[in-house]
């Protein structure tokens, strides 16, 4: 089935994306899933990853997302995050200073500190999926 659906990503502060795309494959809870044009209906909740689309010109795009849900219908995505970026504005030596400060949390949580190790873990998955995503070719 030929054609293109909207796409729109949008986090309580903005919309990140909204345009037609070909394809999108996101990161759901249960493992990555892919929308094409005629897609059953569904709704999920997404992990902290990047989702990839194509554009309708053929260009494959990169956005981050931190969490969140997303509803596909036979003609438009939706996907509610947390937080999201493009990958173009993703700020690479900001996710290397995130990724420092959560792995010094981490070493402080196993020291008897009183950190909270499981946001200190969320800090770490988040600017490890952002740096990959920043240096990816």
């Amino acid at each position: 089935m030929a054609g293109n659906i909207q796409l729109e990503i949008v986090t309580p502060d903005k919309a990140v994306v909204s345009e037609e795309v070909k394809i999108v494959m996101a990161p759901g809870s249960l493992g990555e899933f892919g929308v094409l044009i005629g897609h059953t209906p569904f709704l999920t909740t997404l992990r902290t990853g990047i989702i990839r689309y194509t554009d309708a010109q053929g260009t494959e795009r990169y956005v981050f997302v931190n969490g969140g849900f997303a509803e596909a219908l036979p003609d438009k995505v939706t996907v509610l995050a947390e937080s999201s970026e493009r990958r173009e504005d993703v700020d690479l030596n900001r996710a290397k200073a995130a990724l420092e400060r959560a792995e010094k949390r981490l070493q402080e949580a196993h020291t008897g500190e009183d950190i909270n190790a499981d946001r200190a873990k969320a800090a770490l998955e988040r600017a490890v999926v952002r740096i990959n995503l920043a240096e990816l070719r």
